[in-house]
């Protein structure tokens, strides 16, 4: 059904991008249900892989940060992370450090990070790779003023998605094709940046 809804440049685009890249999707606090965009991705589109733990329940973002690590260091190439809500700041927090061989960030409606108390593990400076902030006006999770400024710290490019919510399944986010769109063009920006490089 997904490729049905997607424009079949965006797969084909993404389907290159994957014979060098990993994509990791990073699910948020209680991971993301089966109606949710980064389930029907992975379920849908044979090019996403997620990381695993058996603490969802947690608000430790320990616990994220160490489930990409333990995916990471079980593969060769280099990897896109693609967080959603704490995902995503466990996401930011993973490539500041630097250890792990990741090329790019996709962070989609980043949660606050005073709602889970991890407000001094969260960088605020420039990533240094090419990431991408979604943001939506109305998130309950955080304020969309707040969610700039993380992508201003980060020097994250910043897509204003307008009333969407946490962009979830509960905000209407299934399949979410226009998602794919931006994942292709931050594909597109690093192998750009690599071939100049």
């Amino acid at each position: 059904m997904i490729r049905q809804l997607t424009d079949p440049e965006v797969l084909e685009a993404l389907a290159t991008h994957a014979e060098q890249f990993d994509f990791v999707l990073v699910p948020g606090f209680k991971n993301s249900g089966p109606e949710h965009w980064q389930s029907f991705w992975e379920r849908e589109i044979d090019l996403f892989s997620r990381i695993d733990q058996s603490r969802w329940d947690q608000r430790d973002i320990v616990l994220w940060i160490d489930a990409v690590g333990r995916l990471l260091t079980k593969r060769n190439r280099p990897a896109i992370l693609i967080g959603h809500s704490l995902g995503a700041l466990a996401s930011a927090c993973v490539i500041a450090r630097g250890e792990l061989n990741v090329v790019g960030g996709m962070f989609v409606a980043p949660a606050e990070p005073m709602r889970f108390a991890v407000e001094e593990r969260i960088p605020h400076e420039n990533l240094g790779i090419p990431t991408v902030v979604v943001a939506s006006h109305n998130d309950k999770l955080i304020s969309f003023a707040r969610a700039k400024g993380l992508a201003d710290g980060w020097a994250s490019d910043f897509i204003d998605v307008g009333e969407a919510g946490h962009i979830n399944s509960e905000a209407g986010f299934g399949r979410w094709p226009y998602g794919l769109t931006i994942l292709r063009d931050l594909a597109d920006r690093i192998v750009a940046d690599k071939s100049k490089g």
